[in-house]
């Protein structure tokens, strides 16, 4: 039937109306859409640009050069040494089994190292390169580099670790270096990105740990493309980092190479020290050990022999130890008591062999008595009684101040680990600290370097350079920062009467050069080699009994400190030997030894030591571990 001519009419005006809406509709959507599309392609361009390279494109630390050591002559003490090295990244790597599986039949890898650095793998970040293997021969990092589009996320790198070309001679000064721990990082508020790099190096202890902003340098990077799988494709871009200053020592490699090998055998120590500058020249601490077992980890059989060891290798003694310095304290007594006034130079003292103070009786080391004895033959002979009358007399407060002016019992502020301050006891101290109150008794015993007195090597050798020159010279370990020169450390006089220093003086000559003298076995004959000291021997026990009839641990320990030459001095040692027994036996002959190669500037010749004394100085120069000038070993011919 046909619809009438009206109906149709209205029919196609609602279908109009609808496309018209329909059209509207769809027209309005792509617009919108249209908007958005030109919003992302042209208005955020930039930023889905980056995120699309961002999934090709890593960036990476490049890790700096670490700053260099050198001895005072440029001679390398810390070096950096090429290292080949593999590293993964997580996120890049796939399956970690098969990637570790598939790089065992490449490197030779231990059960170990593998756990280890899949321990590692998975702690780190995703994005975190970790170290797997270092220390690589090349054929193995070859063998790698060839296989690399099997092995995602692996990559072979050329890198840099630390190295001590002169083994144990320098290890307790410079330290060493070592992996960053956790420990490490959990010390620090705000850690160098750098530290989060698995196995980077930082110093661990010594001028290693104490310089380490200095030496560490500033991290650099690299911009790498990697594809799909993870495989580095080539390297963009790269801004170098800064490399870590160089550090330039005031020690003579030589002379200290001489004096570890000197002390060889020893648990002991010596410091050297240029009396007008402050100079460092040597400071060794035996028995020594070979840093570089640090450097990458040192394995628990290393560690327990150098922990086990009843001579304590790790330990420094030259800075870190402190010991009662015995008879060379008399010297602090003598000034201390002569600046008062209250004795002169001339004035004699009666020594029967002991002091009586009420019941108890302070013994001298003679038990029959040096007789009437002064200022000059007191030191020479070491007689005791003298100084516990002196003590009696000035009291302990000024005996305290007297050392302190000489640099004993105060921390020397030097770039190695645990600097000790050594101990300078006042009343105050003792009530403080024992809850005592200080005895005259206390006071005897400080005269003579016993009780609570202690001090370590170096600061016994900072009070021989300060009675040498007067001055109040302060050490130096580093003479220059990128070739920059440090300061020379000098608070000027010491305030005490010349007069006074030149009695000490000449009395520590006879010491050493007078038949009475207590070193006088321990003399050199050339005049401009005539040196000055003064032995000590500290107890270890309180019951007096023979060294060789108690084991060594018991045994008293042997000190000596000198300055030489005598007329224009240069420098001062100090040399403490524990257990050694005396003075004179034990250390004073450690120390002419070293004043012989400092001032002679090779390996001494025999003709300057006294005629009896010749074949035991070739016999222990012929058995001592030397090195050549240029750091190789054995070097053992006389100049």
């Amino acid at each position: 039937m046909r619809r009438p001519p009206k109906d149709t009419e209205e029919s196609a005006r609602r279908i109009t109306r609808r496309g018209l809406l329909l059209g509207s509709s769809m027209l309005a959507f792509m617009g919108v859409l249209g908007a958005r599309m030109r919003y992302m392609q042209v208005d955020q361009a930039e930023e889905f640009r980056l995120l699309a390279e961002e999934n090709r494109i890593n960036i990476r630390l490049i890790a700096p050069a670490r700053g260099l050591i050198f001895d005072r002559n440029g001679q390398p003490i810390a070096e950096n040494v090429q290292n080949y090295r593999i590293v993964i990244v997580r996120e890049d790597a796939g399956d970690l089994d098969e990637t570790f599986a598939k790089l065992r039949a490449l490197v030779p890898l231990s059960d170990d190292d593998v756990e280890r650095a899949l321990r590692e793998v998975r702690r780190r970040s995703p994005f975190v390169p970790v170290t797997i293997a270092d220390q690589l021969a090349w054929e193995d990092v070859s063998e790698v580099a060839v296989n690399a589009p099997a092995l995602p996320g692996v990559t072979p790198e050329v890198g840099l670790t630390r190295h001590y070309p002169l083994t144990d001679d320098f290890a307790h000064v410079v330290g060493y270096v070592g992996p960053v721990s956790d420990y490490d990082l959990s010390k620090l508020e705000n850690p160098d990105p750098l530290l989060q790099i698995p196995k980077f190096q930082i110093g661990k202890v010594g001028l290693e740990a104490k310089s380490e902003d200095l030496l560490r340098g500033s991290a650099g990077t690299k911009r790498i493309e990697v594809n799909a799988g993870g495989r580095v494709m080539r390297e963009l871009s790269r801004l170098e980092g800064q490399k870590g200053a160089d550090v330039q020592l005031t020690v003579d490699h030589g002379l200290q190479n001489f004096v570890n090998a000197r002390l060889v055998g020893e648990s002991a120590a010596s410091v050297v020290m240029d009396v007008e500058t402050g100079d460092i020249l040597a400071i060794g601490s035996a028995p020594s050990f070979d840093p570089n077992l640090f450097v990458r980890g040192i394995s628990v059989k290393d560690y327990r022999t150098l922990t086990e060891d009843d001579h304590r290798p790790l330990a420094d003694k030259s800075v870190q130890g402190t010991y009662p310095p015995g008879s060379t304290f008399k010297m602090v007594t003598a000034l201390a008591a002569h600046e008062a006034g209250v004795v002169t130079a001339g004035e004699t003292i009666y020594c029967g062999g002991y002091k009586q103070l009420g019941t108890r009786r302070f013994h001298c080391w003679k038990r029959g008595g040096h007789g009437w004895v002064d200022l000059h033959d007191s030191l020479m002979r070491s007689c005791d009684v003298y100084y516990y009358e002196l003590a009696e007399r000035v009291g302990i407060e000024k005996i305290s101040a007297m050392a302190k002016k000489l640099g004993i019992g105060i921390k020397h502020e030097l770039p190695m680990s645990a600097v000790a301050g050594g101990l300078a006891p006042t009343k105050a101290w003792k009530e403080s600290r024992k809850q005592e109150s200080w005895m005259v008794g206390d006071s005897l015993n400080a005269s003579i370097g016993q009780g609570f007195v202690l001090a370590s090597p170096l600061q016994l050798s900072v009070m021989a350079a300060r009675i040498a020159t007067g001055q109040a010279i302060r050490p130096r370990l580093v003479k220059s920062i990128d070739s920059v020169e440090q300061p020379i450390l000098n608070d000027g006089p010491l305030g005490i009467s010349p007069t006074t220093l030149r009695q000490v003086r000449k009395a520590m000559y006879s010491v050493v050069n007078s038949r009475r003298g207590t070193a006088y076995r321990s003399r050199l004959l050339p005049e401009e080699m005539e040196f000055a000291g003064k032995t000590g021997t500290s107890q270890v026990r309180s019951v007096v009994v023979k060294n060789a009839d108690v084991p060594w641990e018991q045994r008293d320990h042997a000190l000596f400190v000198c300055f030489a030459p005598y007329d224009k001095p240069r420098i001062a040692v100090s040399v403490v030997v524990e257990h050694g027994g005396g003075g004179s036996k034990a250390a004073a002959p450690v120390a002419r030894d070293i004043v012989a190669r400092a001032l002679h500037g090779a390996l001494p010749p025999l003709e300057i030591y006294p005629t009896g004394e010749r074949d035991k100085v070739a016999k222990k120069f012929d058995s001592m571990p030397l090195r050549r000038e240029d750091g190789g070993p054995s070097g053992r011919d006389r100049a």
